[in-house]
């Protein structure tokens, strides 16, 4: 129990370091992931296991557990070859078919109308040694299904689909007002449409922006045969482990996001949120992306199946 508390303050001590003036720099981000908030680590059941041994058969059990891991860190910003992250910059600079970014914004009330730019990277998160020793504080632990520092979307390689939005343009999630939105008109709080997965929008809040362009990244991906250029960032089922599957806008149960930068966050959240909305000077925003897994120690030969409370 001792142990625990002072993991717990050193976490707090490292995540009040969060201004908006920090760099974003990998030991930030490591940092960043020792977050009790974020991990939200639960007992959920129970899994049994066939154990075999000379003497006989047996069942045994052990305990299944589930909690969130930060599998990436997802970059949303203005300017070609700027990714906030400092350390990653070389991965996405301008190419002959990817440069400039920025937005056409005025000072009129009509700057709705107006487009606004992202980039968009999904690079795996740097974290994994610093969130596995803290995670395991709390008893076993589920692996991520990220590798540290590899590039599972840059949106500068994605061309086609990124800038020219081709094809999810005339997808139905495009055209048809409700479908697969970020909030909702009825409630005030509509942010932006999660399609097409391209870094064009119109959003007149640039924090908005960044993070419905975000979210987009991450719908993609965590889906397989994607028409982008990609990666997927997703883990194999097998007995006693449950990967996180899909992500989908608004729910928390698929995923949430710690912000990065313009200020460090040591909380999670989905979009849309309500509160303050830091705008980033050069508009590159950064957010942790957690995602939930659940598991349980093998203890047999064969898994049985198991039952949650």
């Amino acid at each position: 129990m001792i142990s625990r508390r002072i993991r717990l303050a050193a976490a707090s001590v490292l995540l009040s370091i969060g201004s908006s003036t920090f760099a974003l720099n990998t030991g930030t981000i490591v940092a960043s992931a020792l977050s009790p908030d974020c991990l939200e680590y639960r007992v959920v059941g129970i899994c049994y296991w066939l154990y075999c041994s000379w003497s006989g058969c047996r069942v045994r059990t052990s305990i299944k557990v589930k909690h969130y891991v930060p599998d990436a860190v997802v970059s949303s910003y203005s300017n070609t070859g700027e990714n906030p992250w400092l350390e990653v910059r070389a991965m996405s600079l301008p190419n002959p078919t990817a440069q400039a970014g920025g937005e056409g914004t005025t000072n009129h009330g009509n700057e709705n109308n107006l487009a606004k730019f992202k980039n968009g990277d999904v690079i795996g998160h740097p974290g994994g040694y610093a969130f596995n020793q803290f995670a395991a504080s709390f008893g076993y632990s589920c692996e991520g299904a990220s590798t540290a520092f590899v590039p599972y979307l840059l949106s500068t390689l994605d061309t086609v689909g990124w800038r020219h939005n081709v094809p999810e343009s005339v997808y139905p999630e495009a055209l048809i007002p409700g479908m697969r939105e970020i909030g909702t008109r009825s409630g005030l709080n509509l942010w932006g449409n999660v399609y097409p997965r391209g870094g064009f929008l119109h959003q007149s809040d640039d924090y908005k922006a960044a993070a419905v362009v975000a979210q987009r990244a991450g719908d993609i991906v965590t889906r397989r045969s994607q028409l982008h250029v990609y990666q997927p960032l997703l883990a194999n089922a097998r007995d006693g482990y449950w990967p996180a599957g899909a992500l989908i806008e608004s729910d928390a149960s698929t995923g949430k996001w710690q912000q990065l930068t313009p200020h460090l966050s040591n909380t999670c959240t989905v979009f849309p949120h309500p509160g303050s909305l830091p705008q980033a000077q050069q508009g590159d925003y950064a957010w942790a992306l957690w995602r939930p897994y659940s598991c349980c120690q093998r203890r047999g030969q064969t898994f049985l199946g198991s039952v949650e409370f």
